[in-house]
């Protein structure tokens, strides 16, 4: 027994209800009557008008009031509309083949959903993203672009964030291999006034410097500069872009009752499943939307996160038979027209059968993804007040910068970083943890194998858990296929969620929720040694001790936080091999 809502018209003018992408949730009858009430509740309490009023008390009553500048933001772009346009047509005069993105977190993964999904427009440059520090993924990157016709962004919204800066030393130095003290013309910054950023850009003489909001924090940027240069680059039409987000923006407007605004109703459908225990949001894009969901993890997590409570994310894990799940899964089935997956709407449908709640998006156009920003966005912010906490800050990542900065410090320092003893070695793969979880786990089971180890460490996952894969290894089509049918084989053994992060890059988005969420989560990190060094102008550590640094900094976080933390290393630095043994420890440990 299920009740639909359908949000396809709710909130716009009759000309206007057409273009808003339409929306149904799918409750079963335990999940229908709070939905219902917390719909009546949010209208009795004025939800909608405050929170576009930036009342901070919606919320925590904390600094909220700072970070809403995106309520707006597509209306102030379209004023800067010229500016983009010159932009794009510079690019296009000059040439450049390739603009490759150098940004961490809400700076790059909303323009590699715009880049995966709306694409190059014909004779624009192709889009590429450098968002890890792992060495093997900048070597792959370098030798697919053409340097002298590349144009890089840099990104970053403070400045001074580790990885987009030392991603812009290297490729500054290699520009300047053929271009000398031209080198600046092949850069643009985007990033706030008066970062250190903004004066490294005007050091170095940047072709351009675009500015974003600093009422804005950079998972909710998308709409603004950080999105909108990297799209201008590659011929994203931009005015039908914004268009299309204030569509959604009044469609999500202050005037529109919460049970027609499609935003407050995605928002209150992802608030009362998670005080249901329905807290992991498995997202289902159609396959030409499958990028999507990078995005709103990221989203979803940073902002959710924190202080023990979370809506886990759960992005590109392969949809299985309704046996398959526990009962803590809210769907989100995002389709695109013309895009259909017979197969995926029928799993769909048995899921709601059996009954989960499901909701369901259809996507007109791949520009209408500037509607399912603005709409995700809201009801983000909508879930986070519903669970009691502030959407809008992200300590725990905080708190992994600073250990990886103390990490890097010391090695610039010693040229060492700190010894740390495995737990096991054999055969090229060594593990660690700490002495806390290290006992649990030989009281687990774990001895003198591999096998032993994993087996233990799965062996801790319950009901309503999820285990997290955490790679910081290069991120090709090979590796994403092994730790998918990892996590498959997990999923469909034990019932429980599963998340698979690429480190860094998960660090500045679900990393947040994975330490400040609740204590639900089984962390399986995966690290290799890199014998082959690749240096970073100015530094002594290199890109491989960064990455060490990065993924020790992360696990010490989450040891400090009471998680079920275990590493895998790879110490002779075969990946393959290290995977190959891993996936064969990791199937005999789930029969």
């Amino acid at each position: 027994m299920s009740a639909q809502f359908q949000t396809d018209v709710g909130g716009v003018a009759d000309d206007a209800a057409d273009q808003v992408d339409p929306q149904t949730i799918s409750l079963a009858a335990d999940l229908q009557q709070q939905f219902q009430a917390t719909l009546d509740s949010l209208e009795a309490d004025r939800a909608v008008s405050r929170l576009w009023a930036k009342d901070a008390t919606f919320w925590t009553n904390h600094d909220e009031v700072k970070w809403l500048g995106w309520l707006d933001i597509a209306d102030r772009e379209l004023a800067n509309l010229a500016e983009y346009e010159s932009f794009a047509s510079e690019v296009r005069r000059e040439g450049f083949a390739d603009v490759v993105l150098l940004g961490m977190g809400g700076s790059s993964l909303g323009p590699e959903v715009l880049g995966e999904i709306i694409g190059s427009a014909q004779g624009a440059p192709r889009l590429h993203i450098l968002d890890s520090t792992d060495p093997a993924q900048i070597r792959a990157l370098e030798s697919a672009i053409d340097i002298e016709k590349t144009l890089f962004i840099v990104s970053s919204k403070s400045g001074s964030t580790l990885e987009p800066n030392i991603f812009k030393d290297y490729f500054f130095a290699r520009v300047q291999q053929s271009f000398g003290d031209r080198a600046g013309g092949r850069f643009v910054a985007v990033t706030d006034p008066g970062s250190a950023m903004e004066k490294a850009a005007r050091n170095q003489n940047f072709r351009r410097i675009f500015f974003g909001d600093p009422a804005i924090g950079g998972r909710y940027s998308v709409l603004s500069a950080f999105g909108l240069t990297p799209a201008a680059a590659i011929g994203v039409d931009l005015k039908r872009f914004l268009d299309l987000a204030q569509q959604m923006a009044r469609a999500c407007g202050p005037d529109v009752e919460a049970a027609e605004n499609p935003g407050v109703l995605l928002g209150a459908a992802f608030g009362v499943a998670a005080r249901g225990g329905r807290d992991k949001v498995t997202i289902i894009p159609s396959p030409k939307l499958a990028d999507f969901g990078a995005w709103a993890e990221q989203l979803i997590a940073e902002s959710t996160g924190k202080n023990g409570k979370a809506l886990i994310p759960v992005d590109a894990e392969p949809l299985g038979t309704p046996e398959v799940y526990g009962r803590d899964r809210i769907f989100v089935h995002l389709t695109l027209t013309g895009d259909r997956d017979l197969a995926q709407d029928a799993s769909i449908e048995a899921l709601e059968n059996a009954g989960h709640p499901v909701v369901r998006i259809e996507v007109k156009t791949p520009d209408d993804l500037a509607q399912e920003f603005f709409r995700w966005e809201i009801a983000t912010a909508i879930a986070g007040a519903l669970i009691g906490i502030d959407p809008f800050d992200q300590p725990d990542v905080e708190a992994s910068k600073v250990k990886t900065r103390e990490l890097t410090d010391a090695y610039e320092k010693s040229g060492t970083l700190p010894p740390e003893k495995p737990v096991f070695a054999a055969n090229g793969i060594e593990i660690y943890t700490d002495e806390k979880n290290a006992e649990a786990l030989r009281s687990g089971g774990a001895a003198d194998d591999l096998f032993s180890w994993v087996k233990a460490h799965l062996d801790r996952a319950g009901a309503g858990d999820y285990v997290a894969l955490l790679a910081y290894i290069q991120r090709d089509a090979a590796h994403i296929a092994t730790l998918r049918e990892l996590r498959t084989a997990i999923r469909d053994a034990r019932h429980v969620a599963t998340c698979v992060g690429f480190g860094p890059r998960f660090l500045h988005s679900t990393g947040q929720a994975y330490k400040g969420g609740p204590n639900t989560g089984v962390f399986l990190q995966i690290t290799t040694a890199h014998p082959d060094a690749l240096a970073i102008p100015g530094y002594r550590a290199d890109f491989g001790i960064v990455e060490a640094a990065q993924a020790r900094g992360d696990m010490g976080v989450l040891v400090e936080r009471n998680r079920r933390v275990m590493r895998i290393h790879f110490a002779d630095g075969n990946v393959d091999g290290g995977l190959k043994q891993l996936s064969g420890a990791i199937a005999r440990a789930l029969h």
